[in-house]
């Protein structure tokens, strides 16, 4: 028989019991409910009375445990984790335990308004945390599984304004973020004269000369470039995996699969380079096999910062333009359509998904060739 208790709060007396209400049916163990906070004997027995009829009746229907955003986002990652590669699932993981979960991790996922979901995203946009789409975004996978569960009915995370800025500063930056031809050359001359790892010069030639990504480079074997064709083949990145740690894994999309390919002057510096590589290896015991193109002095991929390194060495040391890295591979865009390059073409060698993306990259030399007709214009008219 089920009895009343009575328990001491803040000096006050309240009453409470526990429910035996039947077997789990997954679990096959006892279930029981507990009631608490009654102020009087009378009136928890009121409600105990009540509860047995109901669980009599088989109308009983326990009450769901109260998750946190942090609880559920830990059920929700067991599964994600399972559906995509080590990188991205670190990615996100880092993610969440950066910016979403010291803002939403406490909360029961019930108690998240849409009020609360546009505070977060308007602050991570006001931060200059160029990534808080995805913020929001998995902020929703996380609630859309809360809706899964039945914990909550409504997404509040789908119904914020996504704010935006109000100048194009993807554009802004694909403009200002690349090298024109004279100032390509004279970035390879400081290159050249600039005490550095003589790794870097082949690194930013093949960058520039073949529009490859960072992460393809840095995990490029020997075995991937055809000297004969003077081809490289395309088909491994370097990402970060759990615990921060380097992992080379596939491309993320079939389009980044491919042959990428380079004139014969940037062929014979790699071939150049890996001579005066297999001899550095040999010096330092190394067996010399497939090797990494561009490696440590542990014969090892270099980390991703590695060739801002470089860069920011020769840009501080001979006062050049400043650009990221990125820049090479818009270079490379920008001077292929100078060049009178086929789009088409270009965007295989980038190995973007969309023609669109490949124009977009192009921004920086068709505003400056707009410039250019304005002023001949001008000229023309003469008033």
């Amino acid at each position: 028989m089920t009895k009343i208790k009575s328990y001491k709060k803040n000096n006050e007396t309240f009453y409470e019991f526990q429910l035996y209400i039947g077997i789990d049916p997954l679990t096959g163990k006892k279930r029981k409910t507990r009631r608490r906070g009654f102020k009087s004997e009378k009136e928890a027995l009121l409600q105990l009375a009540r509860l047995e009829i109901q669980v009599a009746d088989g109308e009983f229907e326990p009450q769901k445990k109260k998750q946190t955003f942090e609880d559920l986002f830990k059920l929700w990652f067991i599964q994600y984790k399972n559906t995509v590669k080590e990188s991205s699932w670190a990615t996100t993981q880092r993610i969440f335990r950066l910016h979403i979960i010291p803002i939403f991790g406490s909360y029961l996922v019930d108690q998240i308004t849409v009020m609360e979901c546009q505070k977060a995203v308007n602050q991570w946009f006001n931060a200059g945390l160029a990534q808080y789409p995805r913020f929001i975004n998995y902020t929703a996978k996380v609630l859309d599984y809360a809706i899964s569960m039945q914990l909550i009915t409504v997404n509040p995370a789908k119904q914020i304004i996504l704010p935006r800025k109000k100048n194009n500063d993807a554009v802004r930056h694909n403009i200002e973020n690349y090298y024109d031809s004279e100032e390509l050359e004279h970035f390879f001359e400081c290159l050249k004269d600039a005490d550095i790892n003589p790794q870097a010069y082949v690194f930013f030639r093949l960058a520039a000369f073949s529009g490859m990504r960072k992460s393809e480079m840095l995990a490029l074997k020997w075995s991937d470039v055809d000297f004969e064709h003077d081809a490289i083949s395309v088909n491994k990145t370097q990402s970060r995996g759990e615990n921060n740690r380097l992992v080379v894994q596939s491309p993320k999309t079939p389009r980044s699969y491919r042959t990428v390919f380079i004139e014969p002057k940037t062929t014979q510096i790699l071939r150049q380079w890996k001579k005066k590589q297999a001899k550095y290896l040999q010096a330092l015991g190394f067996p010399l096999g497939d090797n990494l193109v561009f490696s440590n002095e542990q014969n090892e991929m270099f980390q991703p910062v590695k060739p801002q390194v470089w860069l920011k060495y020769v840009i501080d040391n001979y006062d050049l333009k400043k650009v990221t890295v990125h820049a090479f591979r818009h270079t490379y865009a920008t001077l292929s359509y100078e060049a009178g390059a086929n789009p088409i073409a270009v965007k295989e060698q980038l190995g973007h998904s969309s023609l669109k993306t490949t124009f977009d990259v192009y921004t920086a030399t068709t505003h400056k060739e707009s410039n250019e007709a304005t002023k001949k214009l001008a000229a023309y008219l003469k008033f």
